[in-house]
């Protein structure tokens, strides 16, 4: 085909300048093949789209094979059909010929490089919109994945610039592989944390973390290469370096928030001096008011007051509605302090939620700091100013 339309042009073009001008027929030829091509590709991939992507019922198509998607296939679509049509012309050693190729040959690298990159794009956009793979979505992996496809052109590109063999030019690379590893050493010291925090399933965006270190506590909002994005509960950010949080410790909630119930370890501290044993008249008391339904009550005079507070906490917390029963909870003495004697409570929330969870535990302790004085305990407090003067 193309020897007939070079015969046909060299028998109709008769002039001193003929091999010229059989030339410049040949390149505008090209040229309006190639823009032909490039219609044609985009009004099929257009009906591709309409009638075939959009009908489907799964969703997966719409978002990768997107009209941005779809567009830069059919920039693609002439520079192929150029380096199909140039040697067969031209032939291969002209020099005419030479430059065009290169030039069609990087704009046929740069066009591939820009496809890969606009689906991978498309495909974290995707895991984006749905709620199971969201936490996929990592942005420090789109990066990367970025950064080697953009690397990997240049190379080639490079390799087809100065008629090199692309191996041969990462083989030159690996002389300055030092230099490049100081230059880039955040970068790949960050590429190589997000791994570790994603691949252990440490970190993911929207959980709450607290680093004490970085005086960070909030939500997650981006793990990138070289940083990990978080809002703190103040709603400033904070922005950590993602090998900091792989090198140090930090605490992560999410668990806790899935786990569907929230921890109180929390200690009230009881004067030494007020416990001891309760009177006929203090049991009956308290048996009249129902403090003591359901509680074994040993005969007075043996019974301590402290004893019997524990063991109604602890039917307290059993029967309280809003508490996860299907995990520990109890009441149990600690070491005593200079302080007092700390009783502490043991229980898990069934809310998660911050607001709900701290509301829920101040009205436990309302009712037991309430309920403390009833047992003819005290709560030991340290001297004020008040309690001086009394004194």
């Amino acid at each position: 085909m193309f020897e007939l339309i070079k015969n046909f042009l060299a028998e109709n073009i008769h002039s001193q300048y003929s091999d010229a001008l059989i030339d410049i027929v040949l390149v505008l030829f090209i040229a309006a093949v190639s823009v032909a091509v490039f219609y044609a590709s985009r009004f099929v991939l257009g009906w591709v789209e309409r009638h075939i992507v959009l009908r489907t019922a799964t969703t997966w198509d719409d978002d990768l094979l997107n009209p941005r998607f779809l567009s830069a296939v059919s920039q693609l679509a002439p520079a192929l059909v150029v380096r199909w049509m140039l040697p067969g012309f031209f032939g291969v050693s002209a020099a005419s010929f030479h430059w065009l190729g290169v030039l069609t040959s990087l704009y046929i690298v740069a066009s591939v490089v820009y496809i890969v990159v606009v689906l991978i794009n498309n495909l974290f956009s995707a895991f984006e919109r749905r709620p199971k793979l969201k936490e996929y979505a990592v942005r420090s992996f789109r990066q990367t994945l970025i950064l080697i496809v953009v690397l990997v052109g240049t190379v080639i590109g490079i390799g087809i610039l100065i008629g090199r063999n692309p191996l041969g030019i990462l083989t030159a690379f690996g002389a300055t592989a030092g230099i490049l590893m100081l230059v880039f050493k955040d970068t790949i010291l960050g590429f190589v944390a997000s791994v570790q925090l994603t691949a252990n399933n440490m970190l993911r965006r929207g959980d709450w973390i607290v680093s004490e270190r970085h005086g960070a506590n909030g939500e997650v909002l981006d793990i990138t290469l070289t940083t990990v994005k978080i809002r703190n509960w103040d709603n400033s950010v904070s922005t950590i370096p993602p090998y900091s949080l792989v090198s140090d410790s930090f605490r992560n909630y999410q668990p806790m928030r899935a786990s569907g119930g929230r921890r109180v370890e929390r200690s009230v501290f009881i004067d030494v001096n007020s416990v001891r044993f309760c009177s006929d008249t203090e049991l009956a008391g308290l048996e009249r008011l129902g403090w003591l339904d359901g509680l074994t009550v040993g005969e007075a005079g043996r019974t301590v007051n402290l004893n019997l507070l524990r063991r109604y906490l602890e039917r307290y917390l059993a029967t309280h509605p809003a508490l996860n029963h299907d995990m520990m909870s109890m009441v149990r003495q600690m070491e005593p302090t200079p302080s007092g004697l700390p009783l502490q409570l043991y229980f898990f929330t069934k809310t998660t939620e911050w607001k709900e969870f701290e509301q829920l535990q101040s009205d436990i302790f309302d009712h037991v700091y309430a309920t403390v004085q009833l047992f003819g305990l005290r709560i030991f407090q340290t001297p004020a100013g008040a309690d001086l003067r009394q004194l």
